[in-house]
């Protein structure tokens, strides 16, 4: 399936979902609330911030009321200042308050993640090496967290088990070696990039004569990733992996790497403070 396509479809999933489990048979609270009653409202951020997560949005009020318009003043990938008023809604009352946590939530958590990859872009200005992201993340928002991380400039490693062969330890211990399994994956689908973990030269060494396409250098010390560029001399592409964060990766970029895959872009990240204001109660338009 094309990428976007799925992520057309996980957008409608993710709303569904968000609203089937925070309203569920009806929001009791918002019925105290004239159903004729309209209202103007606006979403701020209190910190810097990379917006992500528009399309969320618009998904989550559009399944709940077709009659609140929203008018968005960023766009995804946007840098937002502290007390920025980045979106402004208008529309019944009752059902800006009902999508409100709804919306946030997605919008706070896809900010975040694009927030967090951006700082790390930001810290390897000026090398080669680009910023990857892994499999680690959020339950049911995988497309929408690797969404995220382009947006705040990093790249999208493999989207699941089905994209991409990703030669581990335990793979390799099963097939009865690095060649062995690397011989297999080929034959089963010559058409997929191939890549292999290492933890020790040996069998980087076995994984460039296996004709890997790219090799995982897992916990390497900046010597010892050093050391694999100048082995390696170009022949595959090497990414570095383990004890990554925003204090490791500038030297590990400099070691002359291909590319740095991080978790913590999209399990280890902490919710932009946001926050959506009523400014406005007036009647039905």
């Amino acid at each position: 399936m094309h990428y976007y396509t799925a992520l057309a479809e996980e957008i409608r999933a993710n709303a569904a979902h968000l609203l089937a489990e925070d309203v569920g048979p009806g929001d009791m609270t918002a019925q105290l609330i004239p159903e004729s009653q309209w209202a103007r409202a606006h979403v701020i951020t209190r910190e810097p911030a990379v917006l992500c997560g528009v399309a969320w949005v618009d998904e989550i009020f559009r399944r709940l009321d077709g009659r609140i318009v929203l008018d968005w003043q960023a766009a995804d990938g946007d840098h937002l200042e502290p007390n920025q008023a980045f979106l402004m809604l208008e529309g019944p009352a009752r059902s800006l308050l009902t999508g409100e946590r709804a919306a946030l939530n997605v919008l706070q958590t896809l900010s975040a993640t694009a927030t967090a990859t951006r700082h790390y872009v930001d810290l390897l200005a000026g090398t080669q090496a680009r910023l990857l992201d892994t499999r680690k993340t959020l339950p049911n928002m995988r497309l929408a967290q690797k969404y995220a991380v382009t947006c705040g400039g990093g790249y999208n490693h493999r989207i699941g088990l089905w994209d991409a062969f990703l030669i581990k330890e335990n793979h390799i211990a099963a097939c009865g070696g690095i060649g062995a399994a690397v011989k297999e994956a080929r034959k089963l689908a010559s058409d997929l990039p191939l890549e292999v973990e290492v933890e020790t030269f040996a069998e980087l060494d076995a994984a460039l004569e296996a004709g890997a396409d790219t090799i995982m250098l897992d916990n390497f010390s900046l010597e010892e990733l050093r050391e694999a560029v100048e082995r390696t001399a170009g022949r595959a592409t090497l990414e570095a992996s383990g004890n990554v964060d925003a204090t490791t990766l500038r030297a590990i970029a400099e070691t002359g790497v291909d590319c740095i895959s991080s978790g913590a872009l999209t399990k280890d990240i902490k919710a932009i403070d946001l926050s959506m204001r009523i400014t406005e109660i007036h009647g039905e338009t």
